[in-house]
């Protein structure tokens, strides 16, 4: 079933009517691109894109005809009511002045809250699209899952799309789907897919201390806040679990075997960040082993996620790459995916670039709204 794409009913122009929910860095960094947008995409598409709400976990701002974005937080405490997301869909789907309604009512979760993730099944009969950064729901429940893409695909009911989840804005999803579309067959997927785990071991070959490099990727923004929600890879399995899905395989979380780099004795939550941090250092020798095997090849280490078709199997672990591999020359904080299909057999379709961050994942969000939209 998944790997069927989604029938997209092409949309008139006019008035799409968007709500946004979460107003954290990925929210607002949507909302300014919506902004910058606007004219642009009234003048190429015929297409006049109005937030009618946005919302966060306690609050929501409404109006139908229209949010003025270039105001929008400085009304927010005045002019916000009561988080409602019941009320979302009568907002997006109501009347204009005019007397018409919007020729398509999109919501664009930007959150990653099982209570709104909850919602979609609502919104999605209703005849709302939704558009997820959220990974609740592609990596979550497989019955929900199956019955969200089910109810997606059915003539008036919304579309659920959801390129942001893996690789940001990158057009990871978006090519699976042209690619299965198109009658090719997915071999295996092999990505560095966490932008937090690629900067750590772009920056780990054992000259420094592995807690030094993890602690210096807090400071920089890298991480979350507890460092150990990345290093425990729980995330990337995440992602192997949506790619899984898109190809297929209808795996569950548990079915990823996940190498977790967080020690065994920090791994409880009475070990608060600071002392996790402080106590990291009693394992770098620990990792400093695997920095020098890699160092013995000329290689290096990379955190990779990895989906074997053929054989139905989901592993994420630590792996060696010579300089020569496009892992091995990774920079930065960048994600990179390889696809192998037996069209892109002998040289695997690569896709490489930023795989975090506000902007490109804010990005990612707004072009599966344009592809709801053309």
């Amino acid at each position: 079933m998944p790997t069927d794409n989604f029938p997209m009913t092409p949309i008139s122009p006019h008035e799409v009517r968007v709500a946004v929910l979460g107003r954290g860095q990925v929210g607002t960094a949507l909302l300014g691109q919506l902004h910058s947008e606007e004219a642009a995409l009234l003048e190429r598409y015929k297409i006049r894109l109005v937030v009618a709400v946005i919302a966060n976990s306690r609050l929501m701002l409404c109006r139908s005809t229209g949010i003025d974005l270039s105001a929008w937080e400085a009304q927010w405490e005045s002019a916000s009511v009561t988080v409602d997301l019941d009320a979302v869909s009568g907002v997006l789907l109501g009347l204009s002045p005019s007397g018409t309604h919007p020729l398509a009512a999109v919501v664009c979760d930007c959150t990653a809250s099982e209570e709104v993730a909850f919602k979609y099944l609502a919104f999605l009969q209703n005849g709302v699209h939704v558009v997820a950064a959220n990974k609740r729901v592609a990596s979550g429940d497989l019955v929900q899952y199956q019955l969200l893409r089910a109810i997606s695909q059915v003539g008036p009911n919304g579309k659920l799309l959801y390129e942001a989840n893996v690789g940001a804005g990158l057009p990871i999803l978006s090519t699976i789907r042209d690619l299965l579309d198109t009658g090719d067959k997915v071999l295996d997927i092999v990505g560095v897919l966490s932008g937090t785990l690629s900067f750590i071991f772009n920056n780990f070959d054992g000259s420094l201390p592995f807690s030094s490099v993890v602690l210096h990727a807090k400071e920089a923004g890298f991480t979350e806040p507890d460092p150990r929600e990345d290093l425990s890879g729980v995330d990337v399995a995440r992602k192997v679990v949506i790619l899984a899905r898109e190809v297929g395989l209808m795996v569950h979380l548990e079915d990823v075997n996940v190498q977790s780099l967080v020690p065994l004795s920090l791994r409880d939550s009475s070990v608060t960040v600071g002392q996790f941090l402080v106590r990291l250092r009693e394992f770098d020798d620990d990792f400093k082993c695997y920095a020098r095997a890699a160092s013995e090849q000329g290689h290096a280490l990379r955190y990779v996620g990895k989906i074997d078709v053929i054989r139905r199997r989901c592993s994420v672990d630590l792996q060696t790459f010579p300089p020569d591999h496009p892992f091995g020359s990774l920079k930065g904080a960048d994600n990179i995916i390889q696809i192998r299909t037996e069209r892109y057999d002998a040289q695997p379709l690569t896709i490489r670039g930023p795989g975090a961050g506000a902007q490109v994942t804010a990005a990612g969000v707004f072009g599966d709204v344009l592809r709801l939209c053309r």
